[in-house]
């Protein structure tokens, strides 16, 4: 389905509910919807939202548009949040959506493009943040919100799109496991090498990633290489010789939850992986080398978490100050694709000694 089609699903039905309603800002709403369709790692970030949003209205009927290969892991209900598998070249699942019952509230917190799904569904009230261009994308957008003009994690930064106190601290417990096939796993001790990303400039060097496993199996933790479908290429350049084992390309979210669930470490690019990481509660290490560290680390509401980010700070090509298309002075990252950056000296400057000894603190730090 092209996008044209998908808006001529979306923006008559939009207009119509424009024209219908009043929009007023809910004091007390019952149902509330969360738009958007993100990558792995910022559909989790946006956790601290659900949660804050859970504190305050402990009755609401919450929802949340979400991948479908992402909605397994929101099967057990987290925060009580019903996940609403979406693809917006999937004319069944727009339909799905707009036969929703109205919502009083929705926030949209990353393309305000989905502000205008968001009337579609009939959201009475929607809230985003303001800076989106072009314009256009924002008209359906009844309360625009600056993003905070303080470094800090997206996550938190998302949790400010509607005014109360900061959600309660990430616990593992808050997140049930979702249910999965079941696999061998590996024996214990093991760590999780999740080698793949998604982009080719987050990628650690081969070398560097070999003689990482072979540390680990000399320290006696079995490594074991993970990495996501279509990425099976990057764990044979690395171990082509299949000294260990390889889950790459093998197993689904659930299962990737299960496998770090048992693990006594994950290291892994900056992906989303890491932030699943997190959510299981497992020792994780992050080698950032593009990303910002701070935008993409824990902040806040992760803060009691076993992570370690390992990055070369103010590293001078890490220079650009955009985060979803807004302008924001204190970012610093680097969005460059490969062809204007094809050797990516931030990921190469991070060595092996840097990751081990992250690795090593991050083992014996107690767990709060």
């Amino acid at each position: 389905m092209s996008r044209f089609a998908a808006r001529r699903q979306i923006i008559p039905r939009a207009l119509a509910n424009r024209l219908a309603h009043a929009r007023v800002r809910p004091a007390e709403p019952r149902r509330i919807v969360v738009v958007h369709h993100l990558l792995l790692g910022d559909t989790i970030m946006l956790t601290p939202l659900i949660a804050k949003l859970r504190m305050l209205y402990p009755h609401a009927s919450i929802a949340m548009t979400v991948p479908h290969k992402i909605a397994p892991l929101y099967a057990a209900r987290p925060y009580g949040l019903e996940a609403l598998p979406y693809n917006p070249h999937d004319a069944t699942s727009i339909a799905r959506l707009l036969d929703q019952p109205a919502f009083d509230l929705a926030f949209v917190p990353g393309d305000n493009r989905y502000s205008w799904l968001a009337l579609a569904m009939d959201a009475r009230w929607i809230v985003a943040f303001s800076g989106d261009r072009p314009k256009y994308k924002s008209w359906p957008v009844d309360e625009l919100i600056p993003y905070p003009n303080q470094p800090a994690a997206w996550g938190d930064m998302v949790a400010t799109l509607w005014p109360g106190p900061e959600p309660a601290i990430y616990r593992p417990s808050d997140w049930p496991a979702p249910n999965f096939a079941a696999f061998a796993l590996p024996s214990a001790p093991y760590c999780v090498l999740h080698v793949g990303a998604s982009s080719p400039l987050k990628l650690w060097l081969p070398e560097r990633w070999r003689q990482l496993a072979d540390r680990l199996q000399a320290s006696g933790i079995t490594p074991v290489w993970s990495a996501g479908s279509g990425e099976e290429a990057e764990v044979l350049r690395i171990d082509p010789e299949r000294r260990y084992a390889s889950y790459a390309g093998q197993l689904d979210l659930p299962q990737i939850w299960g496998l770090l669930a048992d693990a006594t470490l994950l290291i892994c690019p900056d992906t989303g992986i890491a932030h699943l990481g997190r959510l299981v509660g497992v020792p994780t290490v992050t080698l950032f080398g593009p990303g910002s560290s701070v935008v993409s680390g824990a902040g806040k509401f992760w803060e009691n978490s076993q992570f370690s980010a390992v990055t070369i700070s103010d590293f001078p090509c890490r220079d650009q100050r955009k985060l979803f298309k807004r302008n924001i002075d204190w970012v610093r990252r680097c969005g460059r694709n490969f062809g204007e950056c094809s050797s990516p000296l931030c990921m190469k400057d991070i060595d092996v000694a840097r990751v081990e000894r992250a690795a090593a603190e991050l083992i014996l730090k107690p767990v709060l």
